[in-house]
């Protein structure tokens, strides 16, 4: 009684590692991609953070008559770049397409350029683009995505009556801002090459950047959970602007 109670206890601890080696993959590979969503959900608060930050004063922010023309916002937020002679910067951002039913879920991608100069030093930086016509998204489908090369790019103007009538928005397919040091201001970042994140698209989604920003049921989507910050702060402005634009 005593050996087969023994051989049974074996057994269940035989079973049980086998189990527990059979499912550690798995378990491995849900444990990372809830990792991802955390990520993304985080990375959709951080660019909303920044987005708010340089909206809340309308005499320096983005025109909001510009902000409801545009097809697409991205942001990056916190965009790192150090400089000691030859300098170099990179960052991760969200961007978000507009449709009549509002603001999609945030696609994520990432921005990298260089400079060479008499330079030293090292500064954080918050970056925005709004993206004015649909080359300028189907840019953002592409493997690289160079601005200033295929879609032409420019610093935009700020303020509340920097808008409509501006030669940047007759002319560029994509209007460039910059915060750093509390300044915001339109920028220059031609040569700044986008390539899509898709290691962290395909972890919430289970679609590349590509398919998302091409697809305009996903563009038009509610929002998903842990991801509507972004897309809400968005909406917040476009729509005090439209109700603005009615009065």
């Amino acid at each position: 009684m005593r050996s087969e109670r023994k051989n049974g206890f074996v057994a269940e601890i035989a079973f049980a590692i086998v189990a527990v080696a059979t499912l550690t993959p798995a378990a491995a590979r849900s444990h990372s991609q809830q990792d991802k969503v955390k990520e993304a959900a985080e990375q959709s608060s951080r660019a909303a953070k920044a987005f708010e930050e340089i909206m809340d004063v309308p005499d320096k922010a983005i025109p909001r008559d510009l902000l409801a023309k545009a097809k697409a916002v991205a942001v990056f937020p916190r965009v790192i770049k150090v400089a000691v002679t030859v300098g170099g910067e990179g960052g991760r951002g969200v961007v978000s397409r507009h449709s009549d039913a509002g603001w999609g879920n945030p696609v994520f991608i990432r921005g990298g350029g260089g400079s060479v100069g008499p330079q030293i030093g090292a500064s954080s930086t918050d970056y925005f683009l709004l993206l004015m016509n649909d080359e300028s998204i189907e840019g953002l489908m592409k493997d690289k995505f160079e601005l200033g090369g295929e879609a032409g790019v420019a610093a935009g103007p700020v303020g509340r009556n920097a808008g409509a009538a501006t030669d940047a928005l007759m002319n560029a397919a994509i209007l460039s801002y910059s915060r750093s040091r509390g300044l915001f201001a339109g920028v220059n970042v031609k040569g700044v090459v986008l390539r899509p994140e898709d290691d962290l698209n395909m972890a919430v989604y289970n679609k590349t950047a590509r398919e998302l920003l091409s697809d305009d049921a996903a563009a038009a989507a509610h929002p998903a959970d842990g991801l509507k910050s972004f897309p809400n702060a968005l909406g917040r402005y476009t729509t005090q602007s439209s109700d603005a634009q009615k009065d």
